[in-house]
This record gives C-alpha cells, sequence and structure tokens, in this order.
C-alpha cells in the first residue's frame, strides 16, 4: 500500500513537508496545496516559492492545480514539467464556497460537458502525468456514473475519490456505500481518501479494498505525523522525536518568513491538531493558544513536552462524525 499526504492550505507547505520528510519516512507523495494559474502564463513569487525544485529537493512532492481553464491548466503543468515534476494533479474535491461559485473544485463536477472538453484539452497538450483529486459529484452521489465514464476516456494517472459530494464538505460519514460501488468500474489506479485519522482508519480502508493502491491522509497527519511511519513497520514517535521535529520546523519557518512572531501563528495553526497527542492537555493548549509573543509561545510548548505524557492511542477530538 502506498500512502500520501493530502495537501492542506496554509500547513503542508515547503517548509512543512521538507522537515517532515526529515523526521517520518513513509510518505510515498506529498500533494502540494493547490495553485490556481492565470491567463498571463507565469507562476507567482508566492507560488514558485513552493513549487521551486531546490526547495523540495528530495521530497517526493505533486503539484496541485485547481482551474477550469484547460489553457491556463495546460500552460502551468507544462511549466511544473519543465521544472523536473513527473506528475501534476487536478484538484476537483475543493467545497470551498469561494471556489465552486467560479465552477473550479467541486464546482466544476456539476457540468460534466464542460468537464470532459476540459480533459481532452488537456491530455492532448500536457507533457507529463496528469492524476485527478475528485468527490462523487456537486450534490447527488449518482452524478459518479457519468463522471466516470468521462475519467475512464482519458490516461489519468491515478484518480483520488474522497466519498463525498460537494454538498456534504467533509460533515458526516462518506458513503462508502457509493465509492465500494464505483472502485470495481475504475480503469485507472484508485487512491481513496476520506475520514483516515487513525492507524485503525487507515487499517480498514486497506481491509475494505484490497485492491486500492494508496491511502490519502490529511488531518490525521498533521495532528499525529508517525501515522504512517507506523502503517509502514516503523516507530510510534516517542516525545523526543516530536520536541526535535517542532523545534526544527519552528526555526525553519522562523528562516523562511525572517519573523518569529508569524512562525509562531503557522505553528499554532498546526497544535490545533497536535494537541492531541497528549494526555491532559487542555490547560497547557490553552496557554498556548493565548500566548501573544514569540517567547510565550516558546515557553508554552516547551513545557507541553516537559509536562505531559503521550496518549498510547491518540483519538483527535476535533475529529467528530456525525
Amino acid at each position: 500500500m502506498r500512502y500520501y499526504f493530502a495537501p492542506m492550505e496554509g500547513v503542508t507547505g515547503a517548509v512543512y513537508r521538507r522537515t517532515h520528510h526529515d523526521y517520518f519516512p513513509g510518505i510515498d507523495k506529498y500533494f502540494m496545496p493547490f495553485i490556481t494559474p492565470t491567463a498571463n502564463g507565469r507562476l507567482t513569487p508566492r507560488q514558485k516559492r513552493d513549487v521551486a525544485p531546490e526547495v523540495n529537493a528530495g521530497v517526493p512532492a505533486v503539484p496541485q492545480l485547481l482551474t477550469k481553464s484547460a489553457e491556463d491548466f495546460i500552460w502551468a503543468a507544462n511549466a511544473l514539467f519543465d521544472m523536473g515534476y513527473c506528475e501534476v494533479n487536478l484538484n476537483l474535491g475543493c467545497p470551498s464556497g469561494t471556489v465552486t461559485a467560479k465552477g473550479k473544485g467541486a464546482g466544476f463536477l456539476g457540468d460534466p460537458d464542460a468537464l470532459d472538453r476540459f480533459l481532452d484539452a488537456v491530455f492532448s497538450a500536457c507533457r507529463g502525468a496528469v492524476s485527478v483529486k475528485t468527490r462523487l459529484g456537486l450534490r447527488d452521489p449518482a452524478e459518479f456514473d457519468r463522471l466516470l465514464g468521462i475519467y475512464n476516456r482519458y490516461p489519468v494517472a491515478e484518480l483520488t475519490i474522497h466519498p463525498r459530494v460537494r454538498q456534504d464538505f467533509y460533515k458526516g460519514n462518506v458513503r462508502e456505500a457509493d465509492f465500494a460501488a464505483a472502485f470495481p468500474r475504475c480503469r485507472m489506479p484508485v487512491c481513496y481518501n476520506g475520514d483516515v485519522v487513525s492507524e485503525a482508519d487507515a487499517t480498514a480502508a486497506v481491509e475494505r479494498y484490497p485492491a486500492v493502491q494508496a491511502v490519502m491522509i490529511g488531518r490525521g497527519l498533521i495532528a499525529d505525523p508517525s501515522l504512517v511511519t507506523r502503517l509502514t513497520g516503523g516507530p510510534r514517535a516517542d516525545k523526543r522525536t516530536l520536541e526535535a521535529f517542532h523545534n526544527t520546523l519552528y526555526a525553519r519557518y522562523c528562516e523562511a518568513f525572517g519573523d518569529r512572531r508569524i512562525a509562531m501563528l503557522r505553528m499554532k495553526e498546526i497544535w490545533f491538531y497536535h494537541l492531541n497527542l497528549f494526555a491532559d492537555s487542555g490547560r497547557y493548549g490553552k496557554a498556548l493558544k493565548k500566548s501573544r509573543t514569540p517567547d510565550e509561545y516558546e515557553r508554552a510548548a516547551a513545557a507541553i513536552f516537559r509536562d505531559l505524557d503521550l496518549l498510547a492511542d491518540a483519538v483527535p477530538a476535533w475529529f467528530r462524525p456525525a
């Protein structure tokens, strides 16, 4: 089984990917937070900083594009292939209202004819492998019958399926029955993505779908960075390893941003998920969240590693399936 790290905007940028890869082996692909290419035919300085080959050296990173314009996808994908990337991913899964209102992400699923024309143009002109991340549809999982018929007509390198429709966002249980019905009809390699936040979840997904070639994990890996390391036969991270990972990541953010306060704010986003690893973290977590200066933050983080015990089998407090 192959394991992929899902993209999370504002969290899994180049600094995070490189640091996670340094400390926790086992990830086969790190998908980058999506880039929205525009008609000017150039990547912005911010986009270049995240996809630059030198900042991703040695990391199996895959750029992701979000657009409904075939022309914009083609120039951006070919620019990324020219940088040395072997694969580019098309995002048809983002359910954000600001994205779908423009017909992008999961919003594109509501216009199958346009999507068919888009893919025809893309696969006629792109110079490398194109994979797709999709939902089952915009409003109804029955929409996936037609969508899959379209995907099957093209040489999609890999299809990552999140078994929800756009209207579900991330609420309620994933639609397992619909995924199970569709999966045997997929002509391309398939990656399963959806509510995998623990070892038990990943093991269950593999057991349910042994022919699936990969599992994509997002929030569960932010919360528990050694999750895939364990799934691939490695050890559970101890406090010393987690603290070293934290300190290295924080130091690299300080260097990248040139500002300890911005680095502190980025680290707080990660701690929202990461605190679930520690027993009785409530009071310590509040102190960390309330920290206003980098010095206060550093003391609060050090206290967590110094005083709290790791839970043997953490259940993420932020994950509440319906």
